[in-house]
């Protein structure tokens, strides 16, 4: 791929109003709820990778004042009192497993919102940081099909500034990854080389641009 411009329209930040919903419409309720409170301790959100679940915990973080967003890798059990984001609770190693267990049990945080990649029963975590995850609401965020992907690439697009035609919108479908990182990667790639070029998104551009990036 040629050297591309950098980034100068930087990508949207996750928010609730830009989350594509697709078949998920109750999980996105139920986080949006969670910002003014719920009676559980656990909010847990699963599914595959691109299913949208970093999304939510994102926006979530950003929309409620005091709520620590934190990876798996790098929780270092040291918050106290307030909501704890966590994502990708899987790649929390064996000694920040236990510091969650006992920051849980010693009720360190009001709220915990976690996401991982398996249900509690089923996650790779130890079993009894597993059941303290369980006690609260879990939700299954299912993957979006295609046409909900042309939607959110759509909108996606339509953020950065420019209109994203079915034809270059079913290429990408086609030939690229079909994750939605992966495909908004290559969208936001796909931008930069237009701004390089000076020409219109279309799929010769596409071609052009992307050809090492496609499968």
């Amino acid at each position: 791929m040629r050297q591309l411009l950098l980034d100068f329209t930087q990508a949207p930040a996750p928010t609730f109003e830009n989350f594509v919903p697709g078949r998920n419409a109750e999980a996105l309720a139920a986080v949006r709820a969670a910002l003014a409170g719920i009676p559980e301790r656990v909010l847990y959100v699963w599914g595959e990778t691109g299913s949208g679940k970093s999304h939510l915990l994102r926006a979530f973080a950003a929309a409620r004042e005091g709520a620590r967003y934190v990876r798996g890798e790098d929780y270092l059990g040291a918050e106290a009192g307030g909501i704890l984001v966590l994502d990708d609770a899987e790649r929390l190693g064996e000694a920040r497993q236990v510091a969650l267990f006992n920051a849980f049990n010693e009720r360190a945080f009001d709220l915990i919102v976690v996401s991982a990649h398996a249900a509690p029963k089923d996650v790779a975590l130890r079993r009894d940081l597993a059941t303290r995850l369980a006690t609260g609401l879990t939700y299954l965020l299912l993957p979006l099909t295609d046409e909900e992907k042309r939607a959110a690439l759509a909108a996606h697009a339509k953020a950065r500034g420019f209109a994203l035609s079915e034809e270059v919108a079913s290429y990408l479908l086609t030939h690229a990854r079909r994750d939605m990182p992966s495909l908004i990667r290559a969208l936001d790639a796909l931008d930069r080389y237009s701004l390089e070029t000076g020409r219109p998104v279309t799929v010769p551009l596409l071609k052009s641009a992307l050809q090492p990036e496609l499968t």
